[in-house]
């Protein structure tokens, strides 16, 4: 029986020296997680109102508009976007495309200044901007994969809204919270990648693992409990 304690004893030292800092990570992660608003981290405080209209005058139907397009779209939407009524069309093959719905006018993709003055829109206030990046391909920041520009705020937050240049919109909203909130939530899950997934392998091995160590901490409990009762007694 002793032997078997004694190997109990080494397994569990040498599993807290594993999973120990893991743990440290998760304990730490969800302090954080919980301490910051989830409203701060997402920004919504320098959200704006949306107080935009739908215009429907002149709007031509949206077969006419799909057939200028040239397209066969999978699913439609008609909505405002900076101070024009436009169709925003999904297709299966290639990116959505936005078109006025009055003029016909294809808007997609959008330019630089275009991306500037949506980000703008979206801001509340009037901060100045630093730069206006456009990105090909999804980054650590966007997380969509789709072509986007980045328009940086000088608001001392470190505001950078994420705009898609197939359809106009902000897809992404990032600030220096959102980054620290993000870095510990990529410890909490484990996933050093694009951080979005929570059920992979390596989280799932880290957590049998601290399970085992709790157990085993457990099980050496008992002979401790009968060694301390026995010295008592003697």
């Amino acid at each position: 029986m002793r032997p078997l304690i004694r190997w109990l004893i080494t397994l569990h030292k040498w599993a807290a020296l594993i999973i120990g800092l893991q743990v440290l990570a998760w304990v730490a992660g969800g302090l954080v997680m919980s301490a910051i608003p989830i409203q701060q981290v997402r920004g919504e405080h320098n959200i704006a109102g949306q107080t935009a209209e739908l215009d429907l005058a002149g709007v031509m139907s949206p077969g006419e508009a799909a057939a200028i397009a040239g397209i066969t779209p999978t699913g439609v939407e008609l909505r405002p976007w900076l101070g024009r009524t436009v169709y925003e069309f999904g297709r299966d093959q290639g990116a959505s495309l936005i078109m006025d719905a009055v003029t016909g006018d294809i808007l997609s993709p959008i330019d630089a200044d275009t991306a500037r003055a949506v980000a703008l829109a979206d801001y509340a206030g009037e901060p100045a901007i630093d730069a206006v990046t456009f990105f090909p391909e999804a980054t650590w920041e966007s997380r969509r994969a789709m072509p986007t520009w980045r328009v940086d705020f000088a608001d001392g937050e470190g505001t950078r809204l994420y705009v898609s240049a197939a359809t106009g919109e902000v897809i992404a909203r990032r600030n220096d919270t959102w980054r620290f909130y993000d870095f510990f939530w990529m410890l909490h899950i484990m996933d050093y990648g694009d951080r979005s997934h929570f059920n992979h392998p390596l989280l799932i091995l880290a957590s049998l693992f601290a399970l085992g160590m709790s157990l085993f901490g457990f099980i050496l409990l008992f002979p401790w409990l009968g060694r301390m009762l026995s010295r008592r007694k003697a």
